[in-house]
């Protein structure tokens, strides 16, 4: 698993430390900008980190069937990040739920590294989940009269690390997102986009391989909104996990390595 500084690929440029005039003085104004443009000629590895495979999801009502995604084969690989954009109803979530684990399909595999995860029980998914994937909501999710540290030491204390240990975890990731000097203070004596960070941090004190955000900035405001962004991409580079984002947000989409939407029930890339 990637650590805190583990730098997931590099650009031809940086391969021979050359960097033209115009990228640099575009870099200076716009860094994670032209830093995902940069990423997007980086080479995924061969082998997929998570698979789908004959994916198929129906709700079903009393008088009807909707269905969500047909037979849906889908390759998602480390270290790279995906926007899922679209209009509302057309599966996001749901999408976002079943390569999360949350909802398992009518029919289909999920695969990490070649095991397919709903093979396992309820118990053995929620260590894979606890483990492998952080998760992030339109909603924080925290829990009041908590501090933020506390909130952020949950999953640690779900996998029966020590206090100590679960206490340095969680320092580190909220002085990375920015917070340090708020770990003491109750979820309800934060700012929203405060709010938004730690639950950001929450999802990602365990290292996980995987980041799910379902709408992480809906929320907010632009300010906070371009926060949140620009610490998203650059913890994907940083810890080398792998990012898939559900938005309607199209600057947050604009910075993913691609974008893909729902289209009768199938998965598609969007073409700019």
């Amino acid at each position: 698993m990637a650590n805190h500084t583990e730098i997931l690929g590099q650009t031809e440029s940086s391969r021979h430390n050359v960097i033209k005039p115009d990228i640099l003085l575009k870099t200076i104004e716009h860094p994670v900008t032209i830093q995902k443009e940069a990423d997007r000629h980086k080479k995924m590895p061969i082998s997929p980190l998570l698979s789908l495979k004959g994916v198929s999801r129906i709700f079903k009502s009393s008088t009807t069937d909707i269905e969500i995604l047909k037979n849906v084969d889908f390759n998602i690989y480390k270290g790279e990040s995906i926007a899922v954009v679209g209009a509302s109803g057309t599966g996001k979530s749901t999408f976002l739920h079943i390569v999360g684990t949350l909802d398992r399909p009518n029919q289909g595999s999920l695969f990490f590294e070649n095991k397919n995860l709903f093979s396992l029980g309820e118990e053995d998914l929620a260590r894979f989940r606890n483990s492998k994937i952080g998760f992030v909501f339109q909603f924080h999710h925290l829990l009041q009269g908590f501090s933020a540290m506390e909130n952020v030491m949950i999953p640690c204390m779900i996998r029966n690390m020590s206090r100590k240990k679960s206490s340095m975890d969680s320092e580190t990731i909220l002085e990375r997102v920015g917070l340090k000097h708020r770990i003491h203070h109750r979820a309800e004596d934060l700012s929203g986009g405060e709010q938004q960070r730690v639950a950001l941090a929450r999802a990602l004190v365990m290292k996980p391989d995987i980041l799910l955000a379902d709408e992480p900035t809906g929320n907010l405001d632009k300010q906070n909104s371009f926060q949140v962004h620009n610490l998203l991409v650059e913890l994907n580079s940083e810890l080398g996990m792998t990012l898939m984002v559900v938005t309607h947000n199209s600057e947050l989409a604009a910075l993913m390595d691609k974008r893909v939407t729902i289209q009768d029930c199938k998965i598609v890339d969007v073409v700019s």
